[in-house]
C-alpha cells in the first residue's frame, strides 16, 4: 500500500480540521452554546459529508473526516449519519428507501447513537438492515454526542450482500478507531499547550523529564495509532473482506488502548485542574471512552475471520 495521501485527500482533511477548529467547542461552557451549535450543524450539513461513502469516498477518506472531527470535538452527529449512509449503497432494490439523506444515524444494542436532529437509526443485523425510529434524546457520559431509546421495534428495510455487511463491520471499526485518534490528538495537544505555560517552581512543568516523558510517550502512541489505522483504512476497500476486517479489528484494540492512555495523560499533565469540570481534558477522556465502547474488539476476536 501507498500511505502518502492524494493533494484531494489533504485538501479533504485540512477542510475539515479547520470546520472544526472554527466552529467546535473551545471550552466546557461552549458545549452549551446553543448559536455555536447551529452555526456548526449548518456547516457540517452543508459539506455534504455525512454522506460520503455513498458519494463513492474511500475508507481512508472518511477516517480523515472522522479523525478531524474527533480532534476538534465536534458536537453534531457525524460518526453515526455517516456509518449509516454507508450502508445505503448495497441495500436490495426492494426496499425502503431512508426517508431523508443525512436524517439517519447508528443504533446498538437497543439504542441510538450520535443522534441529535436525527429522526431515524439504523442497524446491521447479518445482513440485514433494520430500521427504527429515534425517541427523546438521553443524557450519556460523552458530552459531545448524544443517544436516545428507540422507539418502537426495529424494522427490516432490506438486506445487503455477505461481502458489503463484512466491509461495512470493518468501516465501523475505522470509524471509530479514527474517531479514538482524533480525540487523542486534541487532548494531547491540550496537555502539551498547558506545559508550555503552566509554571511551577519557577520554570514551565514540560521543562521536567518527568512531564516531557508523559507526553513523548502519548506521542509515540498517537503515531503508533496513525500507522496501524492508515493500514486498515486503505484494507477496507483494498483487501478481501477478512483481512480488511482483521485490520480493522486491530486498529480499534490499538487505538482504543492508545487513546484511553493518552487522555488520562492529560488529564494528569494538568494537575488538580485536570480533575476539575471546567477542564477540557475530561471531554476528551469521555469521548474516547465511549468510541471505544462502539462496536468493541476483544484481542481473541482479532484471528476470528467473518464469523
Amino acid at each position: 500500500m501507498d500511505v502518502r495521501l492524494t493533494a484531494e485527500q489533504r485538501q479533504l482533511r485540512d477542510a475539515a480540521a479547520r470546520l472544526a477548529a472554527d466552529l467546535g467547542p473551545g471550552s466546557v461552557l461552549a458545549l452549551d452554546d446553543a448559536d455555536r451549535i447551529a452555526r456548526l450543524e449548518k456547516a457540517v450539513g452543508a459539506t455534504g459529508w455525512r454522506a460520503l461513502r455513498s458519494d463513492g469516498a474511500s475508507g481512508v477518506e472518511v477516517a480523515l473526516v472522522v479523525e478531524e472531527f474527533g480532534r476538534g470535538l465536534v458536537d453534531v452527529p457525524f460518526l453515526g449519519p455517516v456509518l449509516a449512509d454507508a450502508l445505503a449503497p448495497g441495500l436490495s432494490s426492494a426496499t425502503v428507501a431512508v426517508a431523508v439523506p443525512g436524517s439517519a444515524t447508528g443504533s446498538l444494542t437497543g439504542r441510538a447513537w450520535d443522534t441529535r436532529g436525527m429522526r431515524q437509526a439504523l442497524a446491521l443485523v447479518g445482513n440485514r438492515v433494520l430500521s427504527a425510529g429515534i425517541g427523546p434524546l438521553a443524557a450519556g457520559a460523552d458530552l459531545t454526542r448524544r443517544t436516545a431509546e428507540l422507539r418502537g421495534t426495529p424494522a427490516g428495510i432490506g438486506t445487503i450482500s455477505a461481502e458489503a455487511a463484512h466491509r461495512w463491520r470493518a468501516l465501523t471499526l475505522v470509524a471509530t478507531s479514527a474517531d479514538l485518534l482524533g480525540t487523542a490528538r486534541g487532548a494531547h495537544t491540550l496537555a502539551c499547550d498547558y506545559a508550555r505555560i503552566r509554571e511551577q517552581y519557577g520554570r514551565t512543568i514540560g521543562s521536567y523529564q518527568a512531564v516531557a516523558h508523559l507526553l513523548a510517550e502519548g506521542l509515540a502512541l498517537i503515531e503508533g495509532s496513525v500507522s496501524v489505522l492508515r493500514h486498515a483504512a486503505w484494507a477496507v476497500d483494498e483487501l478481501p473482506p477478512a483481512e480488511a476486517l482483521r485490520a480493522a479489528r486491530i486498529a480499534k484494540l490499538y487505538c482504543a488502548r492508545a487513546a484511553r492512555t493518552v487522555c488520562e495523560t492529560a488529564v494528569q499533565v494538568h494537575g488538580g485542574v485536570g480533575n476539575t469540570w471546567e477542564c477540557l481534558a475530561h471531554v476528551h477522556l469521555r469521548r474516547a471512552l465511549t468510541s471505544a465502547g462502539l462496536f468493541p474488539v476483544r484481542p481473541e476476536e482479532i484471528d476470528r475471520g467473518l464469523s
